[in-house]
């Protein structure tokens, strides 16, 4: 079976090994002239990434590069950013990377022709119709992670550096115009990260999968997303340089974060305030969330979760869901607890009151109260 493949849902995706070589004829679709590579500064001189600029190189399109992006972007690296694209005289972005980099490139284009302050466009009721729609430029995204799906999403995650809160901020126009997903690019990733961004993606797919909201599209993209992540991530896990396992990890990577269109939950409601207070990766917060969080639902998720398990494969139902998950983690170097991220003494008031304010909140198949969320946060400790 071929794994390259052309895609226009939920956007254009073009999809297999080696495809990065087509990055100038994406741009040139996207109608680019000028773009911007916006990446983390972990992968601005690696291999892939002086790779992709000699390709814009070559084809006339510059190499104007942006690395200044943290692990939890924030407002300033968004700041420095659109400072960067408008002084450059930019027309889009080429965003590059995990979920960082993905994030602050879909932020610098959207906003750099904004007139508004970034915090008035969060994804609050409709305060995305405040943007200028015209002004948005386009975007071509390129992930080198298998995890956040942020290459197919409609938001970026945005942390607060002065409050120390994830804010989501949301438009339409942030999905990229084109994506390129080559598993080549996911190679050299190292085990811990490959084991995180993964298990980010089995958490989008089991919280969209959980979710009460009506969305069967996204309930059979979550489902099978679940799959590809059981066959695939040991795999990746043991050997980097397996590209059939790495291009289905891409896979579930978008098929996640497409399919939590409908909603997530208590999963991401408390890694948010989590990372953004004590900077912990994202997709590995959330696998230690995980393990409480589905016996927190279990009232009202036990019999989606049963579903779950017979399309897995998976005995025992509920209960054997949650020893899959255990084992899992367990096989990928989880930690169990927030002691294993190395936080010693969290402010669980701050977490509680950041996980009651955050949109993921409204996904949970058990509604988030400060009581119940302290007593879940507790286990989780």
């Amino acid at each position: 079976m071929s794994l390259t493949a052309n895609w226009s849902y939920p956007t254009s995706i073009r999809f297999g090994a080696g495809r990065i070589s087509e990055i100038a004829d994406a741009c040139a679709t996207a109608g680019i002239k000028k773009p911007l590579l916006i990446t983390d500064r972990g992968l601005a001189n690696m291999d892939i990434t002086i790779k992709t600029l000699d390709l814009l190189d070559a084809a006339g399109l510059g190499r104007a590069i942006f690395a200044d992006v943290d692990p939890n972007p924030n407002e300033k690296n968004a700041e420095a950013g659109v400072r960067a694209f408008n002084e450059g005289g930019h027309d889009g972005v080429v965003a590059f990377g995990g979920g960082s980099g993905l994030d602050l490139g879909k932020l610098v284009a959207f906003l750099a022709g904004q007139t508004r302050p970034l915090w008035d466009f969060e994804d609050i009721g409709d305060w995305w119709t405040r943007a200028d729609a015209d002004a948005i430029a386009p975007i071509v995204a390129v992930p080198t992670t298998a995890g956040t799906g942020s290459e197919v999403g409609r938001a970026s995650v945005i942390t607060n550096s002065v409050t120390e809160e994830k804010k989501i901020i949301f438009h339409p126009k942030f999905l990229p115009s084109v994506v390129i997903c080559d598993p080549e690019l996911t190679v050299g990733m190292p085990q811990f990260i490959t084991a995180g961004t993964g298990l980010d993606a089995f958490a989008h797919c089991v919280e969209a999968f959980c979710s009460p909201h009506y969305h069967p599209m996204s309930q059979g993209m979550a489902l099978e997303g679940m799959r590809l992540v059981k066959e695939y991530l040991p795999r990746a896990y043991a050997d980097g340089t397996d590209i059939e396992a790495r291009a289905h990890m891409m896979s579930a990577a978008a098929m996640g974060a497409t399919a939590f269109q409908k909603g997530l939950g208590a999963i991401h409601a408390l890694s948010h305030p989590i990372g953004a207070i004590y900077h912990t990766h994202h997709g590995t917060t959330n696998a230690v969330c995980m393990p409480a969080v589905l016996q927190f639902n279990k009232p009202a998720a036990q019999g989606v979760l049963v579903q779950a398990a017979n399309y897995l494969g998976i005995e025992g139902g509920f209960d054997g869901f949650c020893a899959y998950v255990d084992d899992l983690n367990a096989s990928l170097k989880i930690p169990t607890s927030l002691r294993g991220l190395g936080i010693e003494t969290p402010d669980i008031d701050r977490i509680v009151k950041g996980a009651l304010s955050d949109p993921s909140t409204g996904g949970n198949p058990i509604e988030m109260t400060e009581e119940n969320t302290r007593e879940l946060l507790l286990k989780i400790i």
